[in-house]
């Protein structure tokens, strides 16, 4: 009885070691007396038991490496860059076979690779540049791997430079510098604005100035076509009445309209020794200055 269980156990052991399950997107590797014999494909398998063997399993999907490359730029900078490559074992029964048997460890292969390009892209720039030229690097490597890769039945889906990190003290300084330039632009802008708003004061008292200038003259224009048409009353009213008097009287009239003015303003005023009747003193006064300016420029002339 235990040897036709022993016997059983056996007997199904050995039927089962025929069939083997391939899952989706994998790929077995059957050889036949250590020689390879196929590729089986996802679903359930049959394999020949004690002559042939699972050599092995391929992941067929996408895989991700990431790898960080320290290295110096051409200002002696020194920065680690990170490189993401995404690679897949290419598709046909030829490339999973490379793929398996040529390579030992693929994604230390791409490591070296990923090394030397970085390192020979890298040195040529200066760190600045290195952040611009980010999208060229990444072309550089992924075009290097899929030349190289492809012929050990890898395709390159994707190389992404996906960090950049200088030193500490690096940052630190770059920190510095875009402070101090943004420093010195917010500086500029409020020279520029305090410059506009002297201009614009500037321009607005030259036009006050003017506009005053020119109300001024208007007010005078106005107060000598009032005078005149006033000395032009008087001459009706009086006739006779020479021009002499006519001012006199006119002068007398301001005087007192200066006085009440003063008096309705409110404001204290010290009044020197005075009477309506200097007027004419000074009236003549101003008469006689003004022929003999005009005497004396005569004699010049002559």
């Amino acid at each position: 009885m235990e040897l036709f269980i022993f016997l059983a156990i056996i007997a199904i052991t050995i039927f089962f070691s025929f069939f083997y399950i391939v899952k989706t997107k994998e790929a077995v590797v059957i050889e036949t007396f250590g020689k390879f014999s196929r590729i089986a494909g996802a679903g359930l398998r049959m394999k020949i038991p004690f002559v042939q063997r699972i050599a092995g399993k391929l992941n067929l999907k996408v895989l991700e490496l990431p790898v960080t490359v320290e290295t110096k730029t051409k200002d002696d900078v020194f920065v680690k860059v990170v490189i993401s490559v995404q690679y897949t074992v290419s598709s046909g029964i030829e490339n999973i076979e490379k793929a398996f048997y040529a390579l030992d460890n693929p994604a230390r292969q791409i490591t070296s690779y990923v090394f030397d390009t970085v390192r020979s892209e890298v040195p040529g720039l200066e760190l600045d540049e290195v952040f611009e030229e980010k999208a060229k690097i990444a072309m550089s490597i992924e075009k290097e791997l899929n030349e190289v890769m492809s012929s050990y039945g890898y395709t390159i889906v994707k190389s992404l430079v996906t960090d950049i990190d200088p030193d500490q003290k690096v940052k630190n300084a770059m920190n510095e510098i875009n402070a101090s330039k943004r420093l010195k632009e917010a500086a500029r802008e409020k020279a520029e604005a305090s410059k506009i708003q002297v201009v614009a004061i500037a321009e607005a008292d030259a036009e006050s100035k003017r506009l005053q200038g020119e109300g001024i003259a208007n007010q005078r224009i106005a107060i000598a076509k009032g005078l005149q048409e006033s000395a032009d009353d008087l001459k009706q009213a009086i006739p006779g009445t020479d021009a002499m008097t006519v001012m006199n009287l006119l002068m007398v009239t301001q005087y007192f309209d200066t006085l009440q003015e003063m008096a309705k303003s409110g404001v204290n005023t010290v009044f020197m020794p005075s009477n309506p009747g200097a007027i004419n003193n000074y009236s003549e006064e101003i008469m006689k200055a003004m022929i003999g300016a005009d005497v004396h420029s005569n004699s010049r002339k002559a």
